[in-house]
C-alpha cells in the first residue's frame, strides 16, 4: 500500500466514509454527503499536493523534459556527444531534482497521515498534544493549580441513544436493526453491583423478526454474572439467528474476514461492532478546528521542520524543505476545516436548545375547578391509573373519606362527584385528557409559576440545564445531585479507558451549567464515594473557587461493607457555595434526640387538635415516660406552629401552660392588653423590646394575650457536619414499599436528602437535582412541606426509561400519601400540589430528523466557480443544507400542528411539538397566565427574570389572517401602544401596530425570528 493510499484510508475513516452501511445518527448524514467528500478527498483535494510543492519549487517536469530532448537531438544534429554540452547536464540536473518530487509526495502523504490518525480514535478527536515520544504537553495559563484531563475540551454526549438502534443496509438495500428491548441501563445508578456487570443479549421471548421491510433482531442489556462474557453472549446471538435468516438478508452470512477470525461473517461484524459502540463513551469537540490548527503547527516545529538539518547553502534543497513544510500546512489546513465543519455541525446540533415534544399537569383534585369534575366523572384511563398508583378500589364507600384502605370494591366510569370531592388529593394526569381540557385547567390557575410547586424534566441532563438557562438563571437556592460514582462497575469506559476522564467532562459542563442556575446564596450539594472523591473536590473549587468550598459532609452507610482491603463504610456529600461573602455554608439541624418531641408535638396536635390543654397534658405524659437521665428531661420548653400560623407554647415542666400574661398594646386594634388579676411577665423596657424583636405572637383577639415565640433556629439547632445514618440499604425498602416491588437499584434515602434541604433553613427553598433517579429529592421536597407547611419547590431531571415508571409515578404516590406499604397507601394524608412534567427531544432526535438539501440555484453557483465550492464544501455545507430541518419556518403557519420523528421506548414514530412551551423558556418567562380563549389562538402572559413583562400570541394563521388578529388584539384589550406591555410576541408576518421602546427594540417581535436567535445562541 502506498503512502497515498494510507492517506486516504485515513481520511475515509476520519471522515466516518468507512461506514456506508450504517444508516442513523451522524453517518446517516455523512452518508448522504459521500459522493460530494470523495470527489473532495480524492479527486479534488489529494492532487494538490502535487500542484503545490511544483508551484513552491517552479518545477515543470514535462516542460524540463521536453527541453531537454530539443538539447539532446539539437548535439546530436551538431555530432556532438549530448552528456558533454553544459546545457544537458543542468537540464539532467534539474530533472533529476524534479524527480524528487515524487518522494517529496510521499513524504508529504505519509507526514499528513501521521499527524491525523494520531488524534482520531474511533469517532472522536483526543486532545493530547505530543511534546515528544510518549510525553505530552497540557494547556497551562499561570493557575496555581491546574485541573486537567485527557477530553477536557469535549462534551460527553453518550446519552440514552445509545442504547436504542443500531441500522445498517445491506447491498441490496434492505436494512437490519439492532433494538433493545425491556433495557435496563440504570445510568444513573451510583453504586454498582459489585458481582455483576450490565451484557448485550439476544431477547429469549423474540430474538428477531421481519417487520416494515427490515429485519429486526431484538438483545437485551441486564446484570448478569462477571463470569459471563460478552463474547459467549454474542456467539449465542449469533447461533440463534443465523438459521432463521430471510432469504432477502442472506448477505449477513458473507464473510467479512479479519487477520485473527478468517470465518468471521458480516452479521459477526456489526455484533461486535453494536456492542464496542455501546460501550464506548463519545464526545464532541467544543473546538476542533483551533485544536488541531495549533497542533499542525507544533507538529510541523516538533517533527518536520528541523532547523539543524536546513541546508541553507544548497538553495534547491532549501527550497525543497520548505515547500514540504508548506504544501503539508496549506494541505493539512484545508482538511482541518472540513473536519472541523463536521464537528462545529455536531456541536451546534448539541448545543441547539431541544424542542419540548411533550407538556403535562399533575394537579390535585382540590386545584381543579369544580366544573370540570363532569369530564373527569367520564374518563375511564385517568381511573385506572388512580386505581394503579393509589388503589382507590380499596376505599369503602362509607369510608369515601379516603382516610383508611379496607378491602377491594368494584369502581366503574363513571366515578361519582360525591368521591371526588371527598378525595381532593387524587392526582388529575392531563395526559389522559383532550387539549381542550388541559388549557381550560391551566387557564384557571393564576400566577402559574409561582402556584406550580415542581417541574419533572424528561431529558439528558445537559439539555435540561441548557434548555432552562434563561428561565432560571440565578434563581435557584440549591442543587442537589447524586451523579454516578463511577465505580467498578464499568460505567464510563472510554476507549483507552480513561473512566475518570470520561466522568469528570460529564460532570464539568453540567456543574458549570447547574452553578448559573444558583442565586447569590446559593449552595450546591454533590452526593460521591471514594471513587471520584479527590476529582470532585478539585473540579468544585475550579468551577466554584476554593473561597466557595465548605468542609464534607460524611455519611455512614453501614451497609457499605464489602471493599477490599479496608472497608469504606462512609460516604460524602461535598460542595460549595455561590458566594461565600453571602452564604459561608451554615447547615444547621435540631439537636440529636429532639426531632422524637417535634414529631410526638405533631402527632398530639393531629389527635387533640384545638383541644391545647389535653395537647399539653399528653405532652407531660409523654416526657414522664423518660427517665431523668434522657437528654429530652434536660430541655422544658418547646413551641411550633399551627397551619395558620398561630405560635403556640408547650411547658413541660410544669401545669400552668399559657399562664403567661403582658400588658401591652395590641399592634393592629391599638387596644391594652391585660388579663386581670395578671402582672408582666418581665419589665416593661424587656417586654417592649421582645415586641419590637418580634420576639412574641400577638392573635386576632385583642383580648387574648400574646405567646412566646421560640424559634428551633435560634435556641435548638447544631452545626451540621457530619452525619451518623441508618443502613443505606433502608433507601431501597421504603421505595419498595411504595412500589411493592424493586423498581431502582441504590436510590438516595430520602430522610437523609430530607434533612439536608432543612438544614438550609429555608420554607421556600428552591432545589434541582438533575441526576433524580427514583425523585427522591422531590418526595424529601414534598414531605418537608407537608411538614412544615413549606412552599419549596423542586425540579427533577432524568434521561431514563424509569421516568415513567418510577420518578414521576413516585411524585404522584408521596403527593397521594406519605406512608405506603406494599405499593398501597397507609392512610391517604395527601398533600395539594401542582407539577408540570415536559419531555424534550434528545440529540439523536435532531439527527434523525436531519435532512440535507440542495436546491437548484445552489447546484448552479457551485457548479459555476470551483473556487466557491471548495470553500463552500470546506465551510458552510453542512449548516447551509440542514438549516431547514433544524428549524422549519412554515411550522410558524400553524405551530399547533407541527410534528418530529421521536424515539421513545424505542419506537420512533411522529411526535407533536410543544412550540408554544418551547419559547416560554427560549425567552426565559415566568408564566403568570395562560389562556386558550379562542380557537386557533393561545395567549401566554407573564414577565422575564429582568421584570419586563411579556404578552405572547400564538395564532394559527390559516384560520386567523392578520385583520382576524389586530380584531382579537382589540377585543381581548391588548394594545401594543399602551404600556401594558414592554413586548409582545406574535408569530407570523403581520400589520400590528409598533413602536420602538428605550433601547432601540421594536416592541412588537416575531415569534419565529425570536426563536431562531434563542435557540442557536449558544452555539
Amino acid at each position: 500500500m502506498t503512502n497515498y493510499d494510507k492517506l486516504i484510508d485515513t481520511l475515509r475513516e476520519v471522515f466516518m466514509l468507512d461506514k456506508a452501511e450504517l444508516d442513523f445518527g451522524i453517518y446517516r448524514i455523512m452518508n448522504q454527503k459521500r459522493k460530494d467528500i470523495e470527489q473532495f478527498l480524492e479527486k479534488d483535494l489529494i492532487p494538490q499536493v502535487k500542484q503545490v510543492l511544483a508551484e513552491s519549487l517552479s518545477v515543470d517536469t514535462h516542460a524540463l523534459q521536453k527541453e531537454l530532448e530539443d538539447a539532446i537531438k539539437a548535439a546530436q544534429t551538431l555530432g556532438a556527444e549530448p552528456d558533454s554540452l553544459p546545457k544537458v547536464q543542468q537540464l539532467k540536473a534539474r530533472l533529476g531534482q524534479a524527480g524528487d518530487l515524487i518522494g517529496m509526495e510521499n513524504e508529504v502523504f505519509s507526514l499528513l497521515t501521521n499527524f491525523f490518525k494520531r488524534y482520531f480514535d474511533n469517532g472522536d478527536f483526543i486532545s493530547m498534544r505530543r511534546y515528544k515520544k510518549d510525553v505530552y504537553a497540557i494547556p497551562y495559563e499561570g493557575e496555581e493549580v491546574k485541573l486537567h484531563w485527557a477530553n477536557a475540551d469535549q462534551y460527553y454526549i453518550k446519552t440514552s441513544e445509545y442504547f436504542k438502534t443500531y441500522r445498517f443496509k445491506l447491498n441490496n438495500s434492505k436494512t437490519v436493526a439492532f433494538e433493545l428491548i425491556e433495557a435496563n441501563t440504570e445510568q444513573n445508578n451510583n453504586k454498582a453491583q459489585t458481582d455483576k456487570e450490565r451484557r448485550f443479549a439476544i431477547y429469549i421471548d423474540k430474538p428477531f423478526e421481519e417487520l416494515d421491510g427490515e429485519f429486526k433482531i431484538y438483545f437485551t442489556y441486564e446484570p448478569a454474572d462477571k463470569k459471563v462474557k460478552q463474547s459467549d453472549l454474542l456467539e449465542e446471538a449469533f447461533d440463534k439467528v443465523k438459521t432463521q435468516i430471510p432469504q432477502e438478508y442472506t448477505e449477513l452470512l458473507s464473510l467479512k474476514p479479519t487477520e485473527k477470525n478468517k470465518q468471521r461473517t458480516l452479521l459477526e461484524k456489526h455484533l461486535l461492532d453494536y456492542t464496542a459502540r455501546n460501550t464506548f463513551d463519545y464526545f464532541i469537540h467544543k473546538d476542533l478546528g483551533s485544536f488541531l490548527t495549533r497542533e499542525l503547527d507544533f507538529y510541523i516545529k516538533n517533527e518536520v521542520l528541523f532547523i539543524d538539518d536546513l541546508n541553507t547553502r544548497d538553495e534547491q534543497e532549501f527550497l525543497k524543505q520548505l515547500s514540504k513544510i508548506k504544501t503539508i500546512k496549506k494541505i493539512g489546513e484545508k482538511i482541518i476545516a472540513f473536519l472541523a465543519q463536521i464537528e462545529n455541525f455536531q456541536k451546534k446540533l448539541w448545543l441547539k436548545k431541544k424542542f419540548v415534544v411533550e407538556t403535562n399537569y399533575c394537579i390535585t383534585l382540590d386545584r381543579v375547578p369544580k366544573e370540570l369534575y363532569s369530564e373527569i366523572l367520564g374518563n375511564h384511563e385517568q381511573l385506572q391509573e388512580w386505581i394503579k398508583l393509589f388503589a382507590i378500589d380499596e376505599i369503602k364507600p362509607e369510608k369515601a373519606d379516603g382516610l383508611f384502605p379496607t378491602t377491594k370494591v368494584e369502581f366503574s366510569v363513571p366515578l361519582t362527584l360525591e368521591f371526588l370531592k371527598q378525595n381532593q388529593f387524587l392526582v388529575l394526569d392531563t395526559v389522559f385528557f383532550s387539549s381542550k381540557f388541559k388549557w381550560k385547567l391551566i387557564g384557571t390557575i393564576e400566577n402559574f409559576d409561582s402556584q406550580c410547586d415542581g417541574l419533572l424534566i424528561s431529558s439528558e441532563n445537559f439539555q435540561a440545564l441548557n434548555f432552562i438557562t434563561r428561565r432560571y438563571s440565578e434563581e435557584l437556592d440549591c442543587v442537589f445531585t447524586d451523579p454516578p460514582y463511577n465505580t467498578k462497575s464499568g460505567d464510563f469506559t472510554y476507549k483507552d479507558n480513561f473512566k475518570n476522564s470520561s466522568w469528570l467532562s460529564l460532570m464539568y459542563d453540567r456543574t458549570s451549567l447547574s452553578r448559573g442556575l444558583l442565586n447569590e446564596k446559593g449552595v450546591f450539594l454533590h452526593h460521591i464515594d471514594e471513587n471520584e472523591h479527590s476529582n470532585a473536590s478539585t473540579l468544585l473549587t475550579q468551577i466554584f473557587g476554593s473561597e466557595n468550598r465548605f468542609g464534607d459532609i460524611i455519611w455512614k452507610n453501614s451497609s457499605k461493607n464489602d471493599e477490599a482491603y479496608v472497608s469504606m463504610q462512609h460516604e460524602y456529600i461535598i460542595g460549595a457555595v455561590k458566594n461565600s461573602s453571602i452564604n459561608k455554608g451554615d447547615f444547621t439541624e435540631r439537636k440529636e434526640g429532639l426531632e422524637e418531641i417535634y414529631s410526638a408535638f405533631e402527632k398530639f396536635k393531629k389527635q387533640f387538635k384545638n383541644d391545647w390543654k389535653a395537647i399539653h397534658q399528653a405532652a407531660l405524659d409523654w416526657y414522664n415516660t423518660f427517665p431523668d437521665s434522657n437528654p429530652i428531661r434536660s430541655s422544658k420548653h418547646y413551641s411550633w406552629m399551627d397551619e395558620k400560623g398561630v405560635y403556640f407554647a408547650a411547658d413541660i415542666s410544669g401545669p400552668n401552660y399559657g399562664q403567661y400574661v403582658f400588658d401591652v398594646y395590641h399592634p393592629t386594634t391599638g387596644v391594652k392588653v391585660k388579663m386581670p388579676g395578671s402582672g408582666w411577665r418581665f419589665p416593661e423596657e424587656t417586654m417592649r423590646q421582645r415586641v419590637k424583636d418580634k420576639l412574641v405572637h400577638f392573635n386576632d383577639n385583642a383580648n387574648v394575650v400574646p405567646n412566646n415565640k421560640t424559634y428551633l433556629k435560634d435556641t435548638e439547632n447544631q452545626s451540621l457536619t457530619s452525619i451518623k445514618y441508618k443502613d443505606g440499604r433502608v433507601a431501597s425498602k421504603v421505595l419498595a414499599s411504595l412500589f411493592n416491588d424493586k423498581v431502582f437499584s441504590n436510590p438516595k434515602d430520602f430522610e437523609l436528602t430530607g434533612r439536608l434541604l432543612r438544614s438550609l433553613n429555608l420554607s421556600d427553598l428552591s432545589v434541582i437535582d438533575y441526576f433524580a433517579g427514583s425523585g427522591t429529592t422531590g418526595h424529601a421536597t414534598i414531605n418537608l412541606n407537608r411538614d412544615d407547611k413549606g412552599s419549596r419547590k423542586y425540579i427533577l431531571v432524568e434521561m431514563g426509561n424509569y421516568f415513567d415508571t418510577v420518578t414521576k409515578p413516585r411524585i404522584q404516590k408521596v403527593t397521594y400519601s406519605k406512608e405506603w406499604k406494599d405499593g398501597r397507601p397507609v392512610n391517604r394524608d395527601g398533600i395539594s400540589q401542582c407539577f408540570k412534567y415536559i419531555r424534550l427531544e434528545s440529540y439523536e432526535d435532531t439527527l434523525n430528523n436531519l435532512a440535507i438539501k440542495q436546491n437548484d440555484t445552489q447546484l448552479k453557483v457551485l457548479d459555476a466557480n470551483s473556487t466557491f465550492k471548495e470553500g463552500y464544501m470546506l465551510n458552510y455545507m453542512l449548516d447551509v443544507e440542514a438549516q431547514d430541518s433544524l428549524l422549519n419556518l412554515d411550522w410558524f403557519v400553524n405551530p399547533f400542528d407541527c410534528y418530529l420523528n421521536i424515539t421513545r421506548n424505542n419506537e420512533m414514530q411522529p411526535t407533536k411539538v410543544d412550540l408554544v412551551e418551547t419559547f416560554n423558556y427560549l425567552i426565559g418567562i415566568v408564566i403568570e397566565n395562560y389562556a386558550a380563549p379562542k380557537e386557533g389562538y393561545i395567549v401566554v402572559t407573564g414577565k422575564t427574570l429582568d421584570g419586563d413583562k411579556i404578552l405572547v400570541v400564538w395564532r394559527d394563521c390559516n384560520q386567523h389572517d392578520n385583520a382576524s388578529l389586530n380584531t382579537f388584539l382589540e377585543k381581548s384589550k391588548y394594545n401594543p401602544l399602551d404600556s401594558e406591555y414592554d413586548r409582545i410576541y406574535v408569530n407570523g408576518d403581520n400589520n400590528v401596530e409598533n413602536l420602538k421602546v428605550g433601547d432601540e427594540r421594536w416592541k412588537v417581535i416575531l415569534i419565529e425570528e425570536e426563536f431562531k436567535n434563542r435557540m442557536f445562541e449558544n452555539y
